[in-house]
């Protein structure tokens, strides 16, 4: 529920401040005088884009602000999911700049546009002349089925599977047509994994492979060269091994009067041994190497093999050519089990699909017996507005598909006179009859749905008289339980209010600004009395005006 709403440098508003009351409240003025722009402010609360052209003083910023007592209607999730602390009396402030840079807080703390959108449907339905186009909209003619079936829980259920069904669609879509074009490359990549498959390459192969080259290239000259070296550490009589023995011995002998001699004898010893030691490894090294030309032509033809495979792959060594061998083999593996893949997919689509239809006709029954509800208490209200021969009809038929609204179209029927067949209540209905087919509906949805407050702007356009009277008390009667503001031009409408606003123009100081004031006591009377009787008040007017508000 709006406690209150202040406005500061808002088109012609330059500084005020309202406080409805807590059931009705009217709000009347002469046109012009701003009571429509009082909703254009209180949209800004709601998430309504704007932007510099909105302020009156471009020397300073617009600033909205609503006080909302929020206390019985379930927004405390809403916070939670927004990271918000709920707090039962909420601020939401708007900030528009004179560059147009707005910024949106709720209880101090910023928030985006969307926040605002989501919190404000949840506080506030506008219900306004040009609002009664929505009635062409079968959004709305939903929700106010939907409401009275009370079918919310229904509808989440519904979503969730209808969600999951369709993107299960579209992903089978998608798969088949990548199965399609994986079919065409299935032969070429088959061909290539196998031949992968055969060079059987591995890890680390290719270093193997060209330190045996150059062991095979050059055999000859390594066997000699390793021959002559271990002749020259261990050929008898000249050898270096011989020799080494001979200088070890020698200082042995002179080590009793060098004793240096005998530490130069065994750092020579163990020069030998490790010399010894070499000379056995190369002699065997000598003795393995022999010239193969097999082997040489066998190794060249591999790397000649591998060397070709990484040219027609791309790959700039043994490893990347390993790696694109994976990838073929995977590819090749995801479109053989492709065709499993789809066939489970369609499997669950299809499960979902009856899960949505079940789901879909429980809401369609709800929204059958729903639509006869409204039409009973259409048909009541209607008689009471004036129109005793008005049928108003719901109709609810199979849609060519499924939506995500369910399996049905929802059009609402209506006919002004009896005798006439009903027809779509959007091409028929005159100006006066929308205004009251709507106020009918607005009436029967209210009821269904826990709205804090609901706001008529002008909505009895095109009634007088008794019509008037009776549209007043109905939008009356909604105030019970409920917060409304009406913004009304009728005095029979506006003397039903608890409490009553008039909204002028001041034009003292040189400039026109929108005012509002509320009126008390002889002030009422003599709004209504003008509203009656025009310019010039009669005496009647004002002991009518009295009569309306029971004075």
């Amino acid at each position: 529920m709006l406690t209150e709403l202040t406005v500061e440098n808002y088109a012609l508003i330059d500084s005020l401040s309202l406080v409805p009351g807590p059931s009705l409240t009217t709000i009347t003025g002469e046109t012009g005088a701003g009571k429509s722009i009082l909703l254009g402010a209180l949209g800004l609360l709601l998430g309504s884009r704007a932007d510099g052209s909105v302020i009156k003083d471009t020397g300073r910023n617009c600033v909205v602000e609503g006080v909302f007592e929020l206390s019985g209607y379930g927004l405390e999730g809403l916070f939670t999911d927004n990271d918000l602390e709920y707090e039962s009396t909420t601020v939401i402030r708007r900030v528009i700049s004179p560059q147009g840079k707005s910024r949106a807080y709720v209880n101090d703390l910023p928030v985006g546009l969307q926040f605002l959108r989501e919190l404000g449907s949840s506080l506030i339905d506008i219900h306004s002349q040009n609002q009664s186009l929505r009635i062409a909209d079968e959004a709305f003619r939903l929700q106010v089925v939907d409401g009275m079936a009370q079918n919310a829980d229904l509808l989440e259920q519904y979503g969730k599977v209808y969600t999951r069904w369709k993107r299960a669609s579209a992903d089978l879509e998608k798969r088949v047509e990548e199965a399609d074009k994986a079919a065409s490359e299935e032969q070429w990549l088959r061909h290539q994994v196998e031949e992968l498959d055969a060079a059987a390459f591995a890890e680390g192969e290719q270093q193997r492979l060209e330190a045996a080259l150059d062991e095979l290239a050059h055999a000859e000259e390594i066997k000699r060269i390793l021959t002559q070296t271990g002749d020259v550490l261990g050929r008898e009589g000249d050898g270096v091994l011989v020799a080494l023995k001979n200088s070890s011995s020698a200082l042995g002998r002179i080590g009793t009067f060098f004793p240096p001699a005998a530490d130069y004898a065994a750092r020579i010893e163990s020069a030998r041994e490790e010399l010894r030691d070499l000379e056995r490894e190369i002699t065997a090294g000598a003795d393995r190497i022999e010239s193969d030309p097999a082997a040489l032509e066998k190794t060249e033809e591999r790397l000649a093999l591998m060397f070709s495979l990484q040219k027609k792959h791309g790959a700039c060594d043994l490893a990347q050519l390993l790696s694109i061998h994976r990838q073929y083999a995977e590819r090749l593996e995801s479109i053989s089990t492709s065709s499993e893949n789809i066939e489970s997919l369609r499997r669950e689509i299809a499960s979902l699909e009856k899960q949505a239809r079940q789901i879909a006709a429980e809401i369609t029954r709800g929204r059958t017996k729903a639509g006869a509800a409204i039409e009973k208490e259409a048909a009541g209200i209607l008689a009471s507005l004036g129109m005793p021969g008005a049928v108003f009809r719901v109709g609810i038929g199979s849609a060519d598909r499924m939506k995500p609204s369910g399996g049905d179209e929802v059009r609402f029927l209506f006919s002004g006179n009896a005798g006439t067949a009903p027809a779509p209540v959007e091409k028929i209905a005159s100006g006066g009859e929308m205004s009251r087919v709507m106020l009918a509906l607005k009436s029967i949805a209210a009821r269904s749905r826990r709205m804090p407050t609901i706001i008529f702007d002008e909505i009895d356009s095109g009634v007088s008289g008794k019509i008037a009277d009776a549209m007043g008390e109905i939008i009356n009667s909604l105030a019970e339980g409920r917060q409304v503001i009406n913004i009304t031009h009728l005095p029979q409408v506006a003397a039903k209010g608890d409490c009553h606003f008039y909204v002028y123009k001041d034009d003292s100081g040189g400039t026109s600004r929108t005012a509002i004031k509320r009126l008390e006591g002889g002030e009422r009377v003599a709004e209504i009395a003008k509203m009656l009787s025009g310019s010039v008040v009669t005496d009647a007017a004002t002991r009518q005006a009295g009569s309306l508000l029971g004075k």
